[in-house]
């Protein structure tokens, strides 16, 4: 299926937008052949600021309507418990939270940014996905991450080689609570990482201590500039170490 024809049958949607490059171009799609859109963008402790801002940055370039809800996802504890099964309890609850504010405005369609690239098989969110009838054109056309990207680049969206970007949850180990410190910390931490010039790392919380992930770009970064790395991460970590495996990019 071509994007124009699911907007032709589906004219009037609610988009999930998360600020990333998937939801840029649905949303991207979505102003272009559907008859009306409006995005949404759930705000939880799990995102980071910058995310914020770049949600609110692009919806203005396309000239789609945002609305920013607010969600206190550390109210629930099945999702602060951070068991495996954690990212299906957060989704409920965000997803639900978009669902009923889009119904109110009127919309009976909701679709989020899930490529055909996307390993559903490894994410538990997708079973709220299913549960709430969400769509996802972007799988449903078959469209690849690298062929995102390039319409990404084609329309000049700023997002178009920002890395793929997990929510601040991701950063502690399953079995370990989520607390707000923590998600605190994490944010603290990559945001001074990103000062120094990183652009696509990991800040892994391990018992007290950081593990960083980082692309082959980023260890060069690390490496000449590691004792300011360093002693800037001890204000929130008690150690840091670099995991020896080079992060890979989506491209």
């Amino acid at each position: 299926m071509e994007a124009k024809e699911f907007f032709k049958e589906n004219p009037e949607i609610a988009v999930a937008f998360s600020g990333g490059v998937d939801s840029a171009v649905l949303l991207l799609l979505a102003k272009r052949y559907s008859k009306r859109v409006k995005a949404y963008f759930v705000k939880s402790q799990f995102q980071p600021e910058f995310e914020l801002g770049d949600a609110v940055i692009i919806a203005k370039q396309l000239g789609v309507e945002l609305e920013i809800i607010e969600k206190d996802i550390l109210a629930f504890e099945k999702v602060c418990e951070n068991s495996r099964e954690r990212c299906y309890y957060c989704k409920r609850e965000i997803m639900g939270a978009l669902c009923e504010k889009a119904k109110q405005d009127g919309f009976s369609v909701f679709c989020d940014g899930t490529n055909a690239s996307d390993d559903i098989s490894d994410r538990p969110g997708t079973k709220a996905l299913a549960e709430y009838g969400i769509k996802s054109p972007l799988k449903e056309c078959g469209l690849t991450k690298a062929e995102i990207r390039k319409i990404a680049r084609e329309n000049n969206l700023p997002v178009s080689d920002k890395p793929s970007y997990a929510c601040l949850a991701t950063r502690v180990p399953a079995g370990t609570a989520i607390t707000k410190e923590l998600l605190e910390k994490t944010e603290l931490a990559e945001n001074a990482l990103f000062a120094f010039g990183l652009k696509d790392f990991r800040v892994r919380y391990r018992g007290g201590d950081a593990l960083l992930e980082l692309s082959k770009k980023d260890f060069e970064i690390f490496n000449e500039k590691k004792n300011d790395i360093t002693a800037s991460l001890k204000k929130y970590y008690n150690g840091v170490s670099v995991s020896p495996d080079e992060r890979k990019s989506d491209g």
